[in-house]
This record gives structure tokens, C-alpha cells and sequence, in this order.
């Protein structure tokens, strides 16, 4: 059955979240929420899903964020910048009949406060995950110790996205190691654009939904 609700994280900061937050809303025709933003706000992630989708905001499928912060840093940093507490019990998820992808800020350790981070709020929500891996010199351990860490936390995992250039060895190794399912990966993109996410989500739409439905 396909959840109605999906919570896409990653093993770091810049291994691709958002342009695989883009492909989801494409191919499930899902609604978008970015439950904090930490800088960029001329430039947000929602408006990069939007704009990759043939959408502009606002739009009824994209939902505001609860925190829009000033700086580009962790959420816990730029919100005291901004002179705002983030506290767990701020973040109601919007209501909608379509499906809802939900994109996460950075990693899952990534403080949302002095006590709380991006994880325990995945905890409360308990939304099943996307986690997005990239191939990088030490994206292996990354990409293991977030499995181990939404396993122990109890949060559920739909399966596990590569992003970037096939590395084959590395893939084979982390799928072989956490028994998580592959969704798709996603390709090299020469440039993220309207066009791009359309072929890229057509591309992956049967792999995905295959999954899903399982």
C-alpha cells in the first residue's frame, strides 16, 4: 500500500534531498512540505521543487514551512540568530488528501534546539523515510550509521535512494549490510531542470511504485 506520508532524509547535507523530494512529487503527484528552512529564502527548497515541477508558489500542493530562518546554518544555530526557539510541538503536519512528501534539513542528528534533533522529530511524526545516499569517501559509514539510527529510534525505513554516479562496490555493500530495499537511483543530472525531473521521474516511476505497493 502507498503511504500517504513520506519523510525524505539524508546520510548529509547536499547529497541530493531536495532534487529527490522533486522527482517523488512528480511521480506521485504528491503534495511538498519543508517543515524548516534554514536560509536561502529567496531561493527555498519549496520553490526549487515547485519550479522543477512546472509550479509556482504559492500553490495548494505546497504547504509553508513552520520555520523560515536567515541563515544558511543548523536549524538550532540560525534560529537563535533569528531570536527563535524551535520546540517539537510546533510542527503540525498539513492535512491533504494526496500523498505528502516531507523534506528534511541535513542529516538526522542535525539539532533542531540545545536537546532535540531532526531524528526526534521523525520520531514523534513516525512517517515512514527516504533516506538519500551519495558516494563519497566516507558516505558508506554515513549511510550505515543513519540506517542504524532510524532502526534503533523505531522510525520506519521505505528503502534507500542513490544518488549521483553508479558505484557499484559501494551500493552492493551498504544494500548487502542493512537488508534495505533500493528504490531507485538517481542519475548524474547535467542540469536540474523542468525536463530533467520529468524524465528522471518517468524513469523511476514503475521501480517505485513497485516498491511502494509492497
Amino acid at each position: 500500500m502507498l503511504p500517504k506520508k513520506i519523510f525524505v532524509s539524508g546520510i548529509s547535507t547536499e547529497v541530493g534531498k531536495t532534487v529527490c523530494s522533486a522527482i517523488l512529487v512528480k511521480a506521485l503527484q504528491a503534495d511538498y512540505w519543508k517543515p524548516v528552512q534554514s536560509g536561502d529564502l529567496h531561493h527555498t527548497d519549496s520553490m526549487k521543487v515547485a519550479k522543477w515541477n512546472g509550479l509556482s508558489l504559492p500553490h495548494p500542493r505546497f504547504h509553508p514551512e513552520t520555520h523560515r530562518l536567515t541563515e544558511p546554518m543548523s536549524p538550532h544555530a540560525s534560529a537563535a540568530i533569528d531570536g527563535v526557539h524551535i520546540k517539537r510541538s510546533d510542527f503540525q503536519v498539513p492535512a491533504t488528501d494526496k500523498t505528502l512528501i516531507i523534506e528534511g534539513a541535513g542529516g538526522l542528528m542535525v539539532p533542531l534546539n540545545e536537546q532535540d534533533t531532526l531524528l526526534d522529530l521523525m520520531c514523534d511524526l513516525q512517517i515512514p523515510v527516504i533516506l538519500v545516499s551519495r558516494n563519497y569517501l566516507g558516505s558508506i559509514n554515513h549511510t550505515l550509521l543513519s540506517i542504524a539510527q532510524l532502526q534503533q529510534a523505531g522510525v520506519p525505513i521505505v528503502g534507500i535512494v542513490f544518488n549521483g554516479p553508479s558505484t557499484p562496490s559501494t551500493e552492493k555493500i551498504i544494500l548487502q549490510m542493512t537488508k534495505v530495499p533500493l528504490l531507485f537511483r538517481i542519475p548524474e543530472l547535467s542540469e536540474l531542470s523542468l525536463s530533467a525531473i520529468d524524465e528522471t521521474a518517468r524513469l523511476i516511476k514503475p521501480q517505485l511504485l513497485e516498491t511502494l505497493m509492497h
